[in-house]
């Protein structure tokens, strides 16, 4: 028979589940309002075609299409200067708090721009207001990731970070996802004439449910173990600015960590996902069942390499699984995007609404393998981030490469691939190879980030984020 386990035994054994138990609820009520941010912020670029139509002066498509575009990039345009605001508040005040602020600030804008008016209501005010409340979601977003990401890290084991931090990179691509889901539910509900005068407020309006759920989960975390232990003793930042961006070893971290990292991570998630949507529609001219059908079997397969990626660079290191993403997408690109534009409409005909089940599968393989890129690249960047800079400036520090790298490199990307694309240069110099252009920008910054980083970033995945990084 087999020995009784010993009281001490049985003892320790409870005490792991119950931190198990502990660190689970942790990273759920942290990505969960995540999650929510997310499909806040994405609901817009899922609808920016429609907005085209819906909030700018009518008469020339092209020009509406690039001043939607434009409106989705100017929500990216102020991330990092949220990042500076609300990084500083988090260094300051503690993250639960920070996190707080910035999950409301970013419900109420949202649920606001449902009950905007349109352009043929107020005119040019429409997307005025428009514009400005994109500006106070990108402000928000700016301050909700860095102190997410750094909540969870802060109380997880440095063994398991690129694990544990992967859950809430998650949140990016499941926002997008539900954010899919919602409007396809409102546009079949309600019909095209219902949606468009008033089907499409729906997703936003529903922010304040979800606005409302999020808040009361919030309110019951702790504030994180390491900053909780920085204000015993005595350190907490005086001046996160100044440590972060004065100091010449952490500029140069910022820096670094910019060029070598977040700028090839942004383009590479917004290729892979919203420019990819919005190739689909514009200019392979698919129904938006059938892109959002795509796009959205693609992100269900891809979503779970996030944790697995994650993962592994616990045990293979954050660069090596970065860089190889970065790679593959610019040596790639190309002749994925020509590969889908055969499969989806080899004719270029003016509409498409159906797909033989050979094309739609071999579509979705190459934006799944897109997929696989983002979890690459994405994945372990939590980790590595966190892992970068000390506890006493880590959400300042953190927040803006993150931001610049992701609303800047990566959120103007539609804005400036479609430009390219319906450029009399393009057209001019490539003829029907012209709506392949878009795709110059992300190849040439991935190829930047994988040079830098290759010459300039170390290894982190050893790191102890409780004591400052040499």
């Amino acid at each position: 028979m087999d020995e009784p386990a010993s009281p001490a035994s049985v003892a320790a054994h409870a005490v792991r589940a119950e931190e198990r138990g502990a660190l689970t609820r942790i990273i759920a009520a942290a990505s969960l309002g995540t999650l929510f941010e997310w499909y806040d912020f994405y609901l817009y670029g899922s609808l920016a075609i429609f907005f085209g139509e819906t909030f700018f002066p009518p008469g020339n498509e092209r020009a509406a299409l690039l001043a939607s575009l434009a409106t989705f990039g100017a929500g990216f345009g102020v991330r990092p200067l949220g990042a500076i605001v609300f990084g500083r508040i988090g260094d300051l005040v503690g993250r639960k708090y920070t996190f707080l602020i910035t999950l409301v600030t970013m419900g109420l804008s949202t649920a606001m721009i449902g009950l905007l008016p349109t352009y043929a209501t107020l005119g040019i005010a429409a997307p005025l207001l428009l514009v400005l409340l994109r500006l106070i979601q990108g402000l928000a977003l700016g301050g909700e990731y860095g102190g997410a990401a750094t909540y969870v890290a802060e109380h997880v084991p440095d063994s398991r970070r690129g694990f544990y931090t992967s859950f809430i990179q998650t949140t990016a691509t499941l926002g997008f996802f539900l954010s899919l889901g919602v409007i396809a539910a409102a546009r079949l509900h309600y019909g095209p004439e219902g949606f468009r005068a008033f089907g499409w407020r729906v997703p936003f309006l529903a922010s304040f449910v979800l606005l409302g759920v999020s808040l009361y989960i919030r309110l019951k975390m702790k504030e994180s173990p390491l900053f909780a232990k920085l204000k015993r003793e005595g350190k907490v930042s005086k001046n996160p600015l100044k440590e972060s961006f004065g100091n010449p070893r952490n500029r140069r971290l910022v820096l670094i960590a910019l060029f070598g990292a977040t700028a090839g991570q942004g383009v590479v998630w917004y290729t892979g996902q919203f420019y990819a949507l919005t190739f689909l529609q514009k200019p392979l001219n698919l129904d938006w069942r059938l892109a959002y059908g795509l796009v959205a079997a693609a992100l269900v397969l891809g979503t779970p390499l996030l944790v697995v990626f994650g993962r592994l660079s616990d045990r293979i290191g954050r660069k090596r699984i970065m860089l190889t993403g970065c790679l593959l997408a610019a040596l790639t690109y190309l002749p994925i995007y020509i590969a889908i534009q055969r499969l989806a409409n080899p004719t270029m005909a003016s509409s498409v609404t159906e797909l033989s089940i050979g094309a739609a599968v071999g579509i979705v393989a190459l934006l799944t393998l897109q997929m696989v890129y983002v979890a690459m690249v994405y994945g372990p960047i939590a980790a590595f981030l966190v892992e970068l800079f000390p506890t006493s400036i880590r959400y300042t520090s953190m927040s803006l490469p993150y931001h610049l790298g992701n609303g800047w490199f990566g959120g103007f990307l539609p804005l400036v691939a479609t430009a390219t694309t319906t450029s009399l240069w393009a057209k001019g110099t490539f003829g029907a190879g012209a709506i392949f252009t878009g795709l110059i920008y992300p190849i040439a910054v991935c190829i930047v980030t994988v040079i830098v980083a290759s010459l300039f970033i170390r290894e982190t995945k050893d790191h102890r984020i409780d004591t400052p990084v040499h």
